[in-house]
């Protein structure tokens, strides 16, 4: 697997080069933006490792950028954690999201945890419908009514969960034991960030994924008519 950690703090990426070598992964560094944004359109990586402050182009604008034209899994590492941040950053497409400071044994969880819910084996290969929405578990596409969602990785996971349980409700522990390994804390709205985001690459469709309240979200089989 080959990771790209894109930081401006030199010594950190040299960390970060150390710890995953010693775990088996390839792995290039860059400090600038710009210069992180010419690599990738060069070369091919399995996971971004990216921080949001940084000289050329900012993490953020990097990831608009990426997600115009690629799925490649992101992993936010920075010290910017605030709410908002880590809206925006789930918002562009960003596939989970780490504080600064870390433990590094958490941090290669996070990765792994990642580069397993993108790998085309991660998941059986039979496809899941439900009416017209079509997901294809192991090579992560959805489509409704044959148009292709774009969705990112973490999406198809929890679109995933969704139809498995389609006319069931699922519980955000139920989902975030399944991305995170870890209960939901009521202060962590990725999930409802990542929901979000299904909901609004679905259009109209998106009606089908209802809110329930306190709990979780429901896949229903069809919209419910204006009269139910």
């Amino acid at each position: 697997m080959r990771l790209l950690v894109v930081d401006d703090d030199l010594d950190l990426c040299f960390m970060l080069r150390d710890l995953f070598q010693e775990s088996g992964f390839s792995v290039d560094f860059e400090t600038d933006g710009s210069c992180a944004v010419a690599r990738l359109q060069s070369q091919p990586y399995d996971l971004l490792i990216l921080d949001v402050v940084l000289p050329g182009s900012s993490g953020f604008e990097i990831l608009r950028q990426l997600r115009r034209s690629s799925r490649l899994p992101v992993l936010m590492l920075t010290g910017k954690t605030g709410r908002l941040d880590r809206v925006m950053g789930f918002e562009l497409g960003a596939d989970d999201y780490v504080s600064k400071p870390f433990y590094p044994d958490e941090l290669l969880a996070h990765v792994r945890a990642i580069l397993r819910r993108a790998s085309p084996l991660a998941a059986a290969p039979d496809a899941l419908q439900v009416g017209d929405l079509t997901l294809s578990p192991g090579n992560r596409n959805a489509f409704y009514h044959g148009q292709e969602l774009g969705l990112t990785a973490m999406e198809c996971d929890i679109l995933e969960q969704l139809m498995r349980s389609c006319g069931r409700v699922v519980s955000r522990d139920q989902l975030s034991l399944h991305l995170y390994n870890r209960e939901s804390s009521p202060f962590d709205r990725s999930i409802d960030t990542h929901v979000s985001r299904i909901r609004r690459k679905m259009g109209e469709a998106g009606e089908l994924i209802v809110s329930v309240r306190g709990i979780g979200y429901q896949l229903r089989y069809q919209r419910e008519s204006a009269a139910t």
